[in-house]
């Protein structure tokens, strides 16, 4: 990796990035709202590796492009609850990388707390 790539990053996710929004926004107006919305609640619900992702959002695409030129509706490709659709999505791309931590944190705390309590019950 050269200097320039050290400062602005890898040159090639980039240029990725920026080929998978032209694809999103040459979409058919619903599919792109759709994709645009799924990217947005991905890119919050907690990114993994950047090469993971950007290869998420890519099949993302094709899904969407398939889907448009099939004419399939939107619905067919998300189901009757875009949320459950989304996060089984990420989850097929190692789910939802800091989420998963905080959980496990969060277990990991409980069961202290629990061991502390007993602890001084004794």
């Amino acid at each position: 990796m050269n200097l320039i790539e050290k400062v602005v990053g890898d040159f090639g996710d980039k240029r990725r990035w920026r080929d998978y929004k032209a694809r999103v926004r040459s979409l058919p107006s619903g599919y792109r709202t759709t994709a645009q919305a799924l990217e947005r609640y991905l890119l919050n619900f907690g990114a993994t590796e950047g090469d993971i992702w950007l290869q998420a959002f890519e099949d993302l695409a094709d899904l969407f492009e398939q889907a448009a030129a099939d004419g399939r509706p939107i619905r067919e490709i998300v189901g009757s609850d875009p949320v459950d659709f989304a996060e089984a999505f990420a989850a097929n791309y190692g789910g939802a990388g800091w989420i998963n931590k905080e959980r496990q944190r969060l277990v990991d705390a409980v069961a202290r707390a629990e061991e502390q309590e007993r602890g001084a019950d004794s």
